[in-house]
């Protein structure tokens, strides 16, 4: 049987008009190709190394593993290439191989983009904390800042995070940094840690990655004693020196933020600001609470103050409805009764109850967001409760 179509040797581009002639059985048989215009065979392919290669609807394309990568035969007439088809059988078994071959090469990919995906929302978050020691401290810190001017302008339009309190000589100031040196002693801490009191009207406090605390002003409106004060900071102080924040953020972020720091962060300071807004809604685990409220316990008890504050705090926010914003204290640091159970296990016996602040420092940090200037005035003639 001939069949014609049109020849390419896979050497130059011209085509040649030929006849095929199928020749002997498909184990054994050859498929003949001459050329029309010198009359003389141009090509002798074995039927079991034909293949058929993609073309235009209608059309059959075949290609052979004995001949140049390029090499084609073109059935461009619809009634030739069914014909062909027909007479050349081990077209179909390459085609169905060819066929069950693509199917697993999509359920291979299939199964690897799930893994990735699976990696992704559930093995990076599970693995964060050992990830987290594998990051230096001075790029925490660089991702820390980078995530602070991400979330400033996130949170503009409650007052982003503007220092009430720019000075750090005031009286407000210095207690709080007396404060959390204090609350520091005996830690491995890699970073000196600062806390800020910032002009927002959101009842929230949270530790950022590199050192970064904040208490805004929202919630200092709300916070009624020194020893409030005092057990929200110590918990968020324990949240930066655990690295909370960073694990949260390599959680958060996934594989994007460590793509960037194995690239030498040509990436990854991208990748954490982009993420860094969501951090602002997004709760640390229930360990990670935990290992803050035990840290708050045991500067607590260094620092003579009821750790209870924290939990009436809270507490007391709950209850408020004009509190009940997507961003407030309790949708990133919830209260619950285990929670309340473990910070009032220590009682009133086991801790002194004097003030973790002088009433003067207490009423200099109240004011510090006032715009008064009681905030920001240190007298250092007065007595000030020493370390």
């Amino acid at each position: 049987m001939q069949l014609f179509g049109t020849y390419y040797d896979g050497l130059t581009a011209d085509p040649r008009a030929v006849s095929c002639t199928i020749q002997g059985t498909e184990a054994s048989g050859f498929l003949e190709v001459t050329d029309l215009e010198l009359d003389h065979m141009v090509a002798h392919w074995p039927q079991d190394s034909l293949l058929p290669v993609p073309g235009r609807k209608g059309e059959l394309r075949l290609a052979s593993s004995r001949a140049p990568a390029g090499a084609r035969i073109v059935f461009a007439d619809r009634e030739t290439a069914a014909r062909a088809r027909r007479e050349l059988p081990v077209l179909a078994r390459h085609r169905k191989r060819h066929t069950g071959r693509q199917f697993r090469v999509i359920g291979l990919s299939t199964m690897a983009m799930a893994s990735v995906v699976l990696a992704y929302i559930y093995g990076i978050p599970l693995l964060a904390g050992q990830i987290v020691g594998l990051i230096p401290p001075d790029m925490e810190t660089r991702f820390g800042d980078k995530v602070v001017i991400q979330m400033a302008s996130a949170l503009e339009d409650t007052g982003g995070l503007r220092q009430c309190d720019p000075d750090p000589e005031s009286l407000a100031n210095q207690a709080i940094g007396r404060f959390t040196r204090a609350a520091l002693e005996g830690t491995d801490a890699p970073f000196d840690v600062s806390v800020q009191v910032v002009a927002n009207k959101i009842p929230n406090a949270f530790a950022l990655p590199g050192g970064r605390a904040f208490y805004f002003q929202g919630l200092l409106d709300k916070t009624e004693s020194a020893d409030e004060f005092a057990g929200v900071m110590a918990h968020e102080i324990g949240h930066v020196v655990h690295r909370d924040g960073m694990q949260q953020l390599i959680a958060t972020a996934g594989t994007g933020l460590l793509v960037g720091f194995v690239l030498g962060d040509i990436t990854g300071l991208s990748v954490a600001g982009t993420v860094g807004a969501a951090l602002i809604n997004t709760s640390f685990s229930r360990d990670a609470e935990r290992q803050a409220d035990r840290f708050a316990l045991e500067v607590a008890k260094r620092r003579a103050f009821q750790p209870t504050g924290l939990a009436d705090l809270l507490e007391r926010v709950s209850k408020d409805d004009a509190s009940a914003q997507i961003f407030a204290l309790l949708s990133t640091h919830p209260l619950t009764q285990e929670r309340r159970a473990a910070l009032e296990g220590i009682s009133p016996m086991a801790v002194a109850t004097v003030p973790a602040f002088s009433q003067e420092e207490w009423q200099a940090i109240k004011a510090m967001c006032l715009g008064s200037g009681a905030g920001k005035s240190k007298n250092k003639n007065k007595a000030i409760r020493g370390d």
